[in-house]
């Protein structure tokens, strides 16, 4: 029953050596990925990249990456092809991003808008680059506690002596007039 014992002890450091030499091949590869320029690091190669992709939309939610390659291979050398999920069900969004070697199969691709797709009229644009701070849900305005919605709040307090559900950051101090930011 010892020699049962010890020669699993051995099977178990043979089996660790195994995973510690997967693991640090593993680090090999991404740093070696990392210095081939898969991952842009500053705006400008982000801002390239970006310029060398476009989004493709109404994407039948049974589609994979290998059919959308295949449908846009005739523009150009393919790099990437991107479907996003959803990160809670898992399940595609119904868009994909394709990112292509060339900044002028770009424009081929978008000849291809309006193109059927898995039986389905695709959209295919040039990827617009995000730019920090500028966002694209701001509505502008003034949205503070005390802008009167849909007729519901008279002047003298509020409709039928109910309070309106607050949404967002409140404050129950003295900056009561004040948005929840004010740089100055």
């Amino acid at each position: 029953e010892l020699e049962a014992i010890k020669a699993r002890v051995r099977e178990m450091e043979k089996e660790d050596e195994r995973l510690k030499e997967l693991q640090l091949e593993a680090e090999r590869r991404l740093i070696v990925s990392l210095e081939a320029g898969l991952f842009p690091k500053t705006t400008e190669e982000k801002m390239e990249v970006d310029q060398r992709s476009i989004y493709v939309g109404n994407v039948d939610y049974g589609g994979t990456a290998e059919e959308l390659e295949s449908h846009f291979n005739s523009c150009g050398q393919i790099n990437r092809v991107t479907i996003l999920c959803d990160k809670f069900s898992g399940h595609p969004k119904g868009y994909a991003y394709i990112e292509f070697e060339e900044k002028s199969s770009v424009k081929a691709a978008v000849e291809l808008d309006e193109s059927v797709f898995r039986g389905r009229v695709i959209k295919v644009l040039p990827k617009r680059t995000n730019m920090p701070g500028i966002s694209t849900t701001d509505r502008g305005g003034y949205r503070g506690r005390f802008q009167a919605r849909g007729g519901l709040a008279q002047r003298g307090g509020y409709y039928g002596g109910q309070h309106p559900r607050v949404r967002g950051r409140t404050y129950r101090g003295r900056a009561r007039l004040l948005p929840w930011y004010f740089p100055y």
